[in-house]
């Protein structure tokens, strides 16, 4: 074989390992799609979106929202962040987007909807996880931290801190 023919088994090879690697990453660490789901009577004044990525952790996030506000006059609806691009934010009160930071950048879906509903920002709450816990989209105010299921806890309080000035609630 002369040695270009090799060179260019060399550069397939590569680039067949470096495919089957991405594969893997993404087949391993991707996220499962969130179950939709909503409680309480859709005509309440108050309306709370969840968009979520389905994982232990998240689901974890979820269901403490959902423990919390689901005895409040609060329509839920959590839906999987894949359906933000039918969501008009001026139908919800507020809104928590629950996601994972993805190959360095937040998931497209994610990405688009921020850019879309810019003008909503203050009826929003974000939550990135990534590895390290800190990355987040310059343009929102996120909290982030790593998906380790015994912090849930501490999350959803951040959260629901947040959601309680958005949601006004009387108590």
């Amino acid at each position: 074989m002369r040695r270009s023919g090799k060179i260019i088994v060399i550069i397939l090879s590569v680039v067949v390992i470096f495919f089957l690697l991405a594969t893997w990453y993404k087949y391993e660490y991707s996220m499962e799609e969130a179950k939709a789901f909503q409680l309480n009577d859709p005509t309440l004044d108050q309306k709370l979106l969840i968009a979520t990525q389905g994982s232990e952790f998240k689901d974890s996030i979820t269901s403490g929202l959902v423990r919390h506000y689901k005895s409040d006059a609060i329509f839920i609806k959590v839906i999987d962040i894949s359906s933000l691009e039918q969501i008009n934010p001026e139908n919800y009160t507020a809104m928590v987007l629950i996601h994972t930071w993805e190959n360095w950048k937040p998931p497209y879906v994610v990405r688009l909807f921020i850019e879309r509903t810019a003008d909503y920002r203050d009826k929003t709450v974000v939550l990135t996880t990534s590895g390290e816990g800190a990355y987040q989209m310059k343009e929102v105010d996120a909290i982030t931290g790593e998906s380790n299921l015994e912090e849930a806890p501490v999350f959803i309080n951040k959260i629901i801190d947040k959601l309680d000035m958005k949601l006004q609630l009387k108590n």
